[in-house]
């Protein structure tokens, strides 16, 4: 490691004096501007991971559903997942190290990772389109290529595919073709398979009207449309033609504004989805025929998976893998864990099957390797119904993205599924109906004098907070309450539901009142009565929204009966959004 090349390099990536950054979930967030000395740090750092993991990294340079005027950059990991926690810390100190003490703290991150220099080295770079990106992805390659690094610009991807490309990479192709024309195969087969055995109930001509945020979602989906135009057309709005970034449409503010994104009408139960600005969320939507908007996020989404998911291992393996005494609500138990996706991701790599997502429409579903190989022997050995089943697996399999969220792989499950089942969107809508609930924020002095247990369920300290939601929580019907810290501001994220919107509005006001006066609340008072601006920001609550677990489903009307019937039996929502874990087969 050249340490006088790097210091060399550095100094034309100079770090602003004072700014302070931290790498959480997201990677690094802030204003383009404030970025360079980061990416060029973040390529020295690709290169160091690859070195020990002996394996490609990825830099994607995004900022996913932020503004235009925003960017960031996250490091993706050997098989696809987010950076490893000890080395989001390294991140964080080298992003923050001032110039004087670069060259200590790459050794310190080499000896502590026990990093061969010797060893080669692989990064690969993608980026999202904003304006910024192009100039910030070359950061990165100055820090990789001073260092010795090898690397190969993908260019314009959305985050998952950047995801998916080092997958491949790391398992020697066996995942799928490293690029992106394979990527589009390998999805578009399998979703032109499924779609090949649907009937002709339902929505026959099955459309789709896609708002991709002004993002790089539109320009995927553009190059990728005729592949599987036999067995879905979509049209494309906010394609980034005109527009912002983000501004006024995609995932976060439809979720967020609960209203349809500017530049789109919607004719009634029409059926619409919104990407967000790097294209690895989705939510879909629909006005009634009364003009009421209703949202299907990330929660309704879990639910379809799973459900169908369990309806094809149960045809496939009833009475053989699956023992006939099992119970069918035991296949789908339900694991909550702390916010974030990437916890979400870890739990569900213990499993043989899982689907997560959160409520703001980010999630994937895996297969272990086994359950893999035990489908694909079924799908040669079996016959009749129980055979076009388990083709029916290693289909939906192939759609999934397994190496990260992706909303264009989410986007075909869903209609693959919709259309084998014969459902309409005001059917899938129907499946359950949530509890009333509200998400607030407190002003607080310091955020870390709140602490939680039970996957952030359980207020630990303050003393007495707890206790206190307790009671107030026992004043209402079907009610909970939950509060924990925020990951970035000096705010307290409350969230309450009770089986009507007065009285979850009420256990809001009066947690928020709990937690103003037993954790140093600063400012005004929580007030009663709630603006729209007090519960837009769904992230930067539970996670990003928040759920119910005992209400799912509330209501099975319908036009597909025996699927209302097998959801009905399904746990599928937790508390904190759905910081869930849907484990298929145990």
């Amino acid at each position: 490691m050249d340490l006088g090349a790097i210091t060399k390099y550095s100094a034309l990536h100079a770090k602003p004096n004072g700014l302070i950054l931290q790498y959480g979930t997201a990677g690094f967030r802030t204003k383009a501007e404030h970025l360079d000395h980061v990416m060029f740090r973040m390529g020295l750092l690709a290169v160091l991971r690859s070195k020990q993991t002996k394996s490609t990294i990825g830099v994607m340079v995004t900022a996913s559903h932020n503004p235009e005027e925003d960017n960031g950059v996250k490091l993706v990991d050997p098989l696809g997942e987010m950076l490893a926690p000890s080395w989001e810390e390294h991140a964080t100190c080298l992003a923050n190290a001032e110039e004087q003490d670069m060259q200590r703290v790459l050794i310190d991150i080499s000896e502590k990772e026990a990093v061969n220099l010797q060893q080669d080295a692989f990064v690969v770079i993608g980026r999202d389109t904003r304006p910024s990106s192009e100039k910030l992805s070359q950061s990165v390659i100055d820090g990789v290529t001073v260092v010795g690094g090898q690397f190969h610009d993908y260019g314009l991807l959305t985050t998952p595919q950047l995801h998916y490309m080092v997958y491949c990479r790391n398992t020697g192709g066996r995942y799928g073709k490293a690029t992106v024309e394979g990527y589009y195969q390998k999805l578009s087969k399998a979703f032109v398979e499924l779609t090949k055995q649907a009937s002709c109930s339902g929505d026959e001509y099955r459309s789709l009207k896609v708002d991709c945020a002004n993002g790089i979602g539109a320009l995927k989906l553009k190059e990728m449309e005729h592949y599987f135009s036999q067995g879905l057309s979509v049209q494309l709005f906010n394609d980034g033609s005109k527009g912002k970034l983000n501004h006024l449409c995609g995932a976060d503010f439809v979720k967020s504004h609960q209203k349809p994104p500017q530049g789109m009408e919607i004719k009634s139960n029409e059926r619409c989805c919104s990407f967000d600005g790097d294209a690895d969320r989705i939510v879909y939507y629909y006005h009634d025929a009364d003009g009421h908007f209703h949202l299907i996020d990330g929660d309704k989404i879990a639910t379809l998976i799973s459900s169908f998911l369990k309806e094809l291992l149960v045809e496939v393996w009833w009475g053989d893998w699956l023992p006939s005494k099992t119970r069918l609500s035991e296949i789908v138990p339900v694991y909550c864990t702390k916010t974030g996706v990437k916890h979400l991701h870890h739990k569900a790599q213990e499993f043989d099957i899982g689907v997560y997502f959160e409520a703001n429409g980010h999630g994937t579903a895996l297969f272990s390797t086994a359950v893999e190989m035990k489908i694909k022997q079924s799908a040669e050995q079996l016959e009749d119904k129980k055979r076009k089943a388990a083709k029916m697996l290693e289909n939906i399999i192939d759609l999934f993205n397994q190496a990260a969220g992706d909303a264009i792989s989410d986007m075909l499950v869903i209609e693959a599924i919709l259309a084998l089942k014969g459902l309409t969107v005001q059917q899938w809508d129907a499946l359950y109906t949530d509890l009333p609930n509200r998400q607030l924020k407190v002003q607080v002095a310091d955020r870390r004098v709140i602490s939680t247990t039970n996957a952030e369920r359980q207020a630990v300290t303050p003393p007495g907070l707890q206790e206190a939601i307790n009671d107030l929580v026992k004043k209402y019907k079907l009610s909970r309450a939950f509060v924990r810290p925020s990951g970035t501001e000096d705010v307290v994220r409350v969230y309450a539901e009770a089986d009507s919107q007065e009285s979850a509005d009420h256990l809001a006001h009066e947690v928020s009142l709990a937690v103003f006066q037993l954790a140093g609340g600063i400012g005004e008072r929580p007030q009663p009565g709630y603006k729209a601006a007090e519960t837009t920001h769904i992230n930067n609550a539970f996670g990003p929204g928040t759920a119910n677990e005992h209400t799912v489903p509330k209501q099975c009307r319908d036009g597909s009966r025996s699927f209302a019937k097998e959801t009905r039996a399904l746990r599928m929502r937790s508390a904190l959004a759905s910081h869930r874990k849907l484990i298929m087969i145990n």
